[in-house]
């Protein structure tokens, strides 16, 4: 833990929660990313003094001018405080007083987000805009000020199309039912508007007004999700004779088509802008991915990874950006395994051995007790069960395993890993390594010239990279440099909606694309049987 990042202990009723705090965030922003709220309906001003926690002990900021004004004398004295306004010096301990009801949408941690020193100040009016990631698993959305270049407000939360399954596949097939198609995509644009209500709420102080003046929504996702979303082209996608052709989900000779959305979200001035996808299953939150990190900006020989549930890769050589996209499964998003859990307090984010033994030291998000795995703790945990020799490369188990698995905390049931787990990490790393090493090939690429890997999705911040390696994951890039970005595809819309330069990078990146179905080549299936096994890639040919 570094010097500016304390521990803050929060009681709420009868629980009590750890959470790794910075120095320069405010607690109710720390709540904010876990299921843990208090009231708000300011923005963090101050000037609703809803939000208030007793502090318990520790060390923090004096109280501030806006404290003064809410907060009685007595109040102040007795330890209340405006989570809002109180920053940690030390760790400290608080009390929640009056907690807001739970959420479906929590907020998104600063350190995860792209910055952006941008805006568009000759806007007159409608200034705000609304950028969506749609993703097969969790959603993600930010509004924004647009003239000013100020990003007010995050919400992730789970995508609710999962109850039609987890993976793309399951949900394409029960759309072929015409009420279930429209169930899906009511479920999503319902969960878009819900995150937009609920920051608006929070962080405004108002809904009904700002809706009016949002300008611009720019959404992206894979091809799936775009279909479901706008009830167009899933039939099409089921089709592998249209896995080379772009998917019509937003026919330009339907004036009509948008303007039941700006109806249904009361948004009456806002231009939704649904971003075109590639083909087949590559869409365009590889798109976005590729606006927000810049690799067709940089040196050759970069190599983008956009792990989830639908992984997607990028190779730039310079002049083209080769590109592919398998069917990962939920594994790195942690849903459909045991004890999977999206990257919040309690996951398990990374796995070391201790001591070269058989005893594991577990890192926890926000250092409480641990719930589950998010993608990095399940990749961390099969590496170190690997490397003690508890998990054979096969993916069997070495020991014999209870039949709730292989405890990696002896006290905690929630750390235990399954054979099956293993199994469907198994086939998630062995579908993205077999691509990865077709892409290189198909590029005439060696894995030694690549001088960039950036890698996005799943893992956030907190991949090893070691570890990705040892089981398999990536190649041996004796030569390059590793930038990890958790909320690229997110990032690239934010762009969109405040850089002037970001559409016309964005149309120069799709006449720069080679779509590889790797599908269509008969060695992919024998590197993918290969790469089932857990060890490191072997060289490409």
């Amino acid at each position: 833990m570094n010097d500016g990042t304390h521990t803050l202990t929060v009681q709420s009723g009868a629980t009590t929660t750890k959470l790794a705090v910075g120095s320069r965030v405010s607690v109710r922003e720390a709540l904010d990313t876990t299921r843990l709220r208090v009231r708000a309906a300011c923005g963090g001003t101050g000037t609703c003094g809803a939000c208030v926690v007793r502090l318990l002990s520790g060390r923090t900021n004096p109280p501030t001018l806006a404290e003064y004004t809410k907060l009685t004398a007595e109040e102040r004295a007795e330890g209340i405080r405006l989570a809002c306004q109180l920053r940690l010096a030390g760790d400290s301990e608080i009390r929640l007083e009056h907690p807001a009801a739970p959420s479906p949408w929590l907020s998104i941690a600063a350190e995860d987000l792209l910055s952006l020193d941008a805006g568009l100040p000759d806007l007159l009016e409608h200034i705000y805009g609304v950028a969506v990631d749609l993703g097969t698993t969790h959603i993600r959305v930010s509004l924004w000020d647009r003239k000013n270049g100020r990003r007010i407000a995050t919400r992730r939360g789970a995508n609710p199309q999962a109850r039609f399954g987890a993976d793309v596949l399951n949900r394409l097939v029960a759309a072929r039912k015409s009420e279930h198609a429209h169930e899906l995509a009511s479920l999503a644009r319902e969960a878009v508007i819900a995150a937009v209500h609920d920051m608006l709420a929070r962080d405004v102080g108002e809904v009904t007004p700002m809706l009016a003046d949002i300008g611009h929504v720019v959404i992206a996702g894979n091809t799936a999700m775009l279909a479901l979303l706008t009830g167009r082209g899933g039939e099409t996608l089921l089709d592998p004779e249209n896995w080379q052709r772009a998917i019509d989900y937003q026919p330009s000779a339907d004036p009509d088509w948008l303007s039941g959305w700006q109806s249904d979200w009361h948004l009456p001035n806002a231009r939704i802008e649904v971003l075109p996808g590639v083909a087949g299953f590559v869409g365009s939150d590889l798109l976005a991915d590729l606006l927000a990190t810049g690799i067709a900006d940089g040196p050759a020989a970069t190599l983008l990874i956009d792990v989830g549930t639908n992984t997607e890769i990028a190779l730039w050589d310079g002049n083209t950006l080769h590109i592919t996209s398998v069917p990962g499964g939920p594994a790195f998003e942690s849903g459909g395994v045991g004890h999977g859990m999206p990257a919040e307090p309690g996951a398990i984010c990374a796995v070391r051995r201790v001591d070269a033994g058989t005893g594991f030291e577990l890192q926890v998000i926000g250092g409480d007790e641990a719930h589950g795995y998010c993608g990095s703790g399940l990749l961390d945990a099969v590496a170190v069960l690997l490397a003690a020799g508890i998990v054979k490369p096969s993916g069997r188990f070495a020991v014999a395993c209870p039949a709730d698995g292989y405890r990696l905390d002896p006290a905690n049931a929630r750390t235990a890993i399954t054979g099956n787990t293993v199994d469907a990490f198994q086939r998630a790393k062995a579908a993205t390594a077999a691509a990865i090493a077709v892409l290189l090939a198909q590029a005439g690429i060696g894995a030694d010239r690549i001088s960039r890997l950036v890698v996005c999705g799943a893992f956030g911040h907190h991949l090893n990279v070691a570890n990705a390696r040892a089981v398999g994951l990536l190649p041996e890039l004796p030569n390059a440099t590793v930038e990890l970005f958790a909320d690229a595809t997110l990032g690239g819309c934010e762009a969109l909606l405040v850089e002037r330069q970001s559409p016309g990078r964005l149309a120069r990146l799709a006449r720069n694309l080679r779509l590889i179905n790797v599908t269509l080549l008969i060695w992919y299936e024998d590197r993918y049987i290969e790469e089932l096994r857990l060890r490191k890639a072997k060289a490409t040919d």
